[in-house]
């Protein structure tokens, strides 16, 4: 859905990029593919001043309250700044919803805030993937074979199985298998117990099981 879409597109060839986290949204303009101006100051001016009026048109569409930080292309000129901050301030005013702008920043961020009134679009319509439990990222297979590794390590020092399974995600098996054998060969030698491995096809990628046999 693009009232969704972490990246908003401009006519100029600009785009914006939202994050929406629970403290505060911030929102990112890049001039992207815009090289039409006759001179960069120029391009970046009129990037920023489409932006102003799509970042409002954001906000009501997916209804996001709170703190707004916008972080608008860097513009050298005072009367460039003043242009978009009246356009923004401008296109803010069709908003029913209340809406306080700040001026620029020293770091050259526009701070605003948005009386919440009821949850947002992306709130309504999604939950926190359970795979990275809202992060938006998830550990590389080295990572978890890492991890897996070291589990084993506290775990023999506590028990004294016969052996130890692995049960993971079929990309981190594979790992352990291939690029990481050296360091299970080793683990296995260092506890004197053997390590089996089962690949889960149900697991995510950071799932993992170490089954005391």
């Amino acid at each position: 859905m693009r009232a969704l879409s972490r990246r908003v597109d401009l006519k100029s060839g600009g785009y914006l990029v939202i994050d929406q986290t629970e403290a505060l949204t911030t929102i990112d303009v890049n001039t992207g593919g815009f090289v039409g101006a006759r001179n960069f100051d120029d391009t970046i001016f009129k990037t920023n001043l489409e932006a102003a009026g799509a970042l409002a048109r954001q906000l009501r569409l997916r209804n996001l309250g709170g703190i707004v930080i916008a972080d608008f292309i860097d513009m050298t000129r005072e009367d460039h700044q003043q242009a978009v901050l009246a356009e923004l301030r401008k296109q803010l005013a069709r908003d029913r919803t209340r809406t306080t702008v700040s001026g620029f920043t020293q770091l050259g961020l526009v701070e605003m805030t948005r009386k919440r009134t009821r949850e947002s679009l992306a709130h309504m319509l999604c939950q926190p993937c359970p795979t990275c439990e809202g992060r938006g990222q998830v550990k590389t297979a080295r990572s978890v074979c890492y991890d897996i590794l070291r589990e084993i390590l506290r775990e023999a020092r506590q028990f004294a199985p016969k052996e130890f399974r692995v049960v993971a995600s079929a990309s981190v098996v594979e790992m352990l298998l291939d690029e990481e054998s050296v360091h299970l060969a080793g683990l296995s030698e260092f506890i004197g117990r053997p390590i089996s491995l089962s690949a889960e096809p149900g697991m995510n990628p950071e799932q993992y099981d170490i089954v005391l046999l």
